[in-house]
């Protein structure tokens, strides 16, 4: 009888074996399923990290093709004598003209006589022009004290110095820096009388 137990016992230890066995077994399966799948995604993180940098690199070599041709196209503009500021390029005459010949050069460069718009274009004007009193694009010639600017809009803010425009002389054409206040340094002008000017284009 002792003999017969001992042989059972031994049967249930075998089956416990090969049940652990086999579960052991089904761990290495779904270990080395999990390993594969990671395996796989790792690869294709991989492979898209790879695109984006290439991607990456290539935008960078754009941009800096880019940054170059904006440069040479800046350096070129500046040689022509033309400054940039905010959208507008701007050039200052180095001779002395009417104000209707003033704005024919301008015309001729593809612009027109400066109009100024806010305060920052105002105290740009007034580094621009080197001290030197420049013609701008405001006029009452059609309608006296109708000022208007070149483009046909009405002049809504103005930097006249006090007393200004007076119309004194039939003083019909903008004059900028006639004054030395650095601000409100407009005053009207004859427009025959000739002085420096600045011209605008818009970009």
């Amino acid at each position: 009888m002792y003999l017969c137990f001992l042989i059972e016992n031994r049967s249930a230890g075998s089956r416990r074996y090969r049940l652990a066995a086999v579960g052991l077994g089904l761990l290495c399966v779904l270990l080395l399923t999990a390993i594969t799948v990671l395996w796989i995604q790792f690869n294709h993180l991989t492979a898209e990290r790879d695109q984006l940098q290439t991607s990456y690199t290539n935008l960078t070599a754009e941009r800096d093709q880019l940054q170059t041709s904006y440069t040479n196209l800046t350096a070129e503009r500046d040689h022509d004598g033309w400054i940039n500021f905010s959208s507008s390029l701007y050039y200052v005459s180095s001779e002395y003209k009417s104000w209707s010949e003033s704005r024919n050069d301008c015309r001729e460069r593809g612009s027109d006589l400066v109009i100024i718009n806010s305060r920052e274009e105002q105290d740009f004007i007034n580094l621009l022009r080197r001290l030197n009193t420049v013609w701008i694009g405001l006029s009452d010639g059609e309608t006296e004290g109708d000022w208007k600017w070149v483009d046909g809009s009405e002049l809504i803010t103005g930097f006249w110095y006090p007393g200004e425009p007076n119309s004194y002389g039939d003083e019909d054409c903008g004059l900028y820096g006639y004054w030395s206040d650095p601000v409100n340094n407009w005053n009207d002008y004859p427009c025959n009388q000739q002085f420096f000017w600045i011209c605008e284009k818009r970009i």
